[in-house]
């Protein structure tokens, strides 16, 4: 199969490493981003909650995990964990589309003429995929953590785009856009240079020991879910502040000055000390870890799907 696919990467230009094709990549990239934020929505729910309190209260209780879920299963019931669920399904598919095929387009070109092991390639590319990424997610994930507040006083996701749109103009949408690049470069950076790593690392020990050569679902899972656990534990200060950014003047909490990360840092840190910027990371860590496993597990499933229908095509 592999010399069929070779051999038609240089017939077809379409055609792009792995043996497949451009929209492969995205169709592959969408359901992967799709399947991984529905499964794990309410452990997002509970960072949300865990993360987005109000400063200008004279208390900031720091809620656990156990808490909050109490919370909101005692008060809001099961449905509770999956308010705001339509608005990341609106964004998480044309969002992974777009990482993924960027993602591999930029890996492809670095690694042309490169050490195809390269970890720096990986992450370079990773942190293309998420600039454009996170543009076209950016403002669903604004909807999104809006209604996923205690008390949100919107009805639903045309509601929240709505009044948004009317009360705080087109530029709230995005006033977490350059926090969300900032948090997810150095992110995307750790996750995908530690998965490319893990599973070379587990290919390798698997072939000294004498064992399956072919990468297997346990392989893309096990190295996906340590690197979506690593990279969330380390960016999880800018999450916090990302959160409260989107989450500003909503349900009585007061509007930061500006949208500075060092500013909001500033009164983070003011009001609740170095812990105030780590609100939230274990559910962040536990919703990572299994999200990117599902997420590596299910892309590379569906790219090996396309990769035997193309070569089946191509016989």
């Amino acid at each position: 199969m592999a010399s069929n696919l070779d051999q038609t990467s240089e017939n077809n230009p379409q055609i792009h490493h792995d043996g497949l094709e451009f929209w492969q990549f995205m169709v592959s990239g969408s359901i992967a981003g799709s399947v991984e934020h529905m499964a794990m929505f309410p452990v997002d729910t509970l960072k949300t909650r865990m993360q987005a309190i109000n400063y200008s209260s004279s208390k900031t209780p720091l809620l656990t995990l156990r808490q909050s879920l109490s919370s909101i299963m005692k008060l809001e019931g099961l449905a509770g964990l999956y308010r705001g669920i339509a608005a990341m399904g609106l964004g998480a598919g044309p969002a992974h589309a777009v990482y993924f095929s960027v993602y591999e387009s930029c890996k492809k070109f670095l690694l042309s003429s490169g050490d195809m092991n390269s970890s720096v390639a990986h992450a370079a590319s990773g942190v293309f995929a998420t600039v454009a990424s996170d543009a076209v997610i950016t403002p669903m994930d604004v909807v999104k953590q809006r209604l996923q507040l205690e008390g949100s006083p919107y009805k639903g996701v045309c509601d929240c785009v709505r009044r948004i749109f009317w009360e705080e103009g087109f530029g709230a949408f995005y006033v977490s856009y350059r926090t969300t690049v900032v948090m997810n470069a150095p992110f995307t950076a750790v996750h995908f240079a530690t998965y490319e790593a893990a599973k070379r690392g587990m290919m390798t020990r698997a072939e000294s020991g004498g064992g399956d050569e072919e990468e297997t679902l346990a392989v893309h899972a096990i190295s996906g879910a340590a690197a979506g656990a690593l990279a969330a534990v380390v960016t999880t200060p800018l999450d916090v502040v990302k959160t409260q950014l989107q989450c500003q003047g909503v349900c009585g909490r007061d509007r930061f000055l500006s949208s500075s990360i060092v500013d909001v840092i500033r009164i983070i840190k003011k009001k609740d000390g170095y812990s105030g910027l780590m609100r939230g990371w274990i559910p962040r860590m536990l919703f990572h870890a299994p999200a990117a496993a599902i997420c590596w597990s299910t892309y590379e499933a569906i790219k090996s799907f396309f990769q035997q229908l193309n070569g089946e095509n191509n016989n």
